[in-house]
């Protein structure tokens, strides 16, 4: 993947998710019991539902019938008469997703998934946002549901770069009036920068950077154009980069740039370093 040229550094740029537009902190107010027992890294929100059907949850010594209830972070909660775990201290990690894989924890095909791929010793993960079966490169993952929603937003004005290899002659044009925005199948899209990197042959790489990241956005736009993806590689999400993290690999982002970037307080939690796995 050389003629990709990607930065291995991690540049982290001034531009922040502060405080102000909505850091992710640990909620004191009211929340739903299923939110709850998936924040304390238990379980998905689905599997807590299904532990409530089960008569497994109990909330001040009552068992639970419904999902519905909401509970504060003071009440007695148990599950199989143990109680919650501390929640952990928000955690962020970049994955470089080979092809071939789900973005899900199930996959009711039963295809190999990201989370089934990952090595062992890691908490539960959730992503940030997906990658398509095809798809490949920077994933980011966390253990705090918060943070996920958070970042997925478009309102955080980060921005997602992509390679993507093509097939067909690329009229430049078109391209540049993608800045534009564009209906595709009565779905609106909004600007997407793309530029052509270098024609070869029948195929060529593009580079585009965009904000939204509907569902295979990328793709649904380029087949629009009449440049159906072949490969598609996200180099970065916002200020955190794919770099030279190897494929299958995963690498904690240290705590420190978490303070940086997003605002996310070292209180109740110790501090992270970065470590970096990859598969054997």
């Amino acid at each position: 993947m050389s003629s990709l040229r990607m930065n291995d550094s991690l540049p982290y740029p001034a531009a922040r998710l502060t405080r102000e537009r909505g850091t992710p902190q640990q909620s004191t107010a009211p929340q739903r019991i299923a939110k709850v027992l998936a924040r304390a890294g238990l379980c998905s929100r689905r599997d807590a539902e299904r532990w409530i059907a089960e008569g497994r949850v109990t909330v001040g010594g009552k068992v639970l019938t419904s999902p519905a209830v909401v509970v504060t972070a003071d009440e007695d909660i148990r599950v199989d008469g143990k109680p919650l775990p501390e929640p952990e201290r928000a955690r962020l990690w970049r994955y470089h997703k080979p092809a071939g894989l789900v973005t899900t924890h199930r996959d009711e095909k039963d295809r190999p998934t990201v989370f089934g791929a990952l090595p062992p010793g890691l908490p539960r993960l959730i992503s940030v946002g997906r990658l398509d079966l095809n798809s490949e490169g920077l994933l980011l993952l966390t253990n705090d549901g918060a943070l996920a929603r958070r970042l997925e937003l478009p309102a955080t004005g980060w921005v997602r770069r992509y390679k993507a290899r093509v097939h067909g002659a690329v009229d430049s044009a078109r391209l540049a009036a993608l800045a534009q925005g564009i209906r595709v199948s009565g779905v609106a899209y909004g600007p997407i920068r793309a530029t052509l990197e270098r024609q070869q042959g029948a195929n060529a790489w593009l580079t585009l950077s965009l904000q939204e990241g509907k569902n295979r956005e990328v793709r649904r736009v380029l087949e629009h154009l009449g440049y159906p993806v072949t490969r598609l590689i996200r180099l970065a999400y916002g200020p955190f980069q794919l770099g030279h993290l190897a494929r299958g690999a995963i690498e904690e982002v240290p705590h420190k740039v978490l303070q940086e970037q997003l605002g996310i307080s070292s209180k109740g939690g110790t501090r992270a370093h970065a470590r970096k796995i990859v598969p054997a």
